[in-house]
């Protein structure tokens, strides 16, 4: 598929009752590199993959399911790819996040036939502002 394939799973997400409690257990008990916590957001490195930790809303732990997402080189070609095979983005890629770094993250979601989330995941390296204009 242009833009890269599905085959590397870029993040997984759980829903948890205590994000604090939660980043202690993952982080201190399983001994997960934890990579940061923004609010009730956690992030932890899985060699390579992301295991996202949300709080949820209700209260109710780990209600709903995982949602998987698939990494991709180009997220615009992917999208574009996956819509020509008949895929139903619920919305278009976007930005969801830019590290201090400059890396920036960006996602488009869509759903399987038995209507779970999956999504498209890029990750686009900082423009270099110091290199010269060609």
């Amino acid at each position: 598929m242009d833009g890269g394939d599905l085959a590397s799973l870029g993040q997984v997400s759980r829903r948890v009752r205590d994000i604090d409690v939660a980043v202690s257990w993952y982080r201190d008990v399983l001994g997960l590199p934890h990579l940061y916590t923004y609010g009730d957001l956690a992030f932890f490195d899985l060699n390579g993959t992301r295991l996202f930790l949300s709080a949820a809303d209700d209260g109710a732990g780990e209600s709903g399911e995982s949602v998987l997402y698939f990494r991709v080189e180009d997220i615009h070609a992917a999208h574009e790819a996956l819509t020509a095979k008949g895929v139903v983005f619920l919305d278009a890629p976007h930005l969801i996040h830019r590290h201090d770094s400059g890396v920036e993250e960006w996602m488009a979601f869509f759903a399987d036939p038995d209507g779970r989330t999956l999504a498209v995941m890029a990750q686009t390296a900082p423009v270099d502002s110091s290199a010269p204009a060609s």
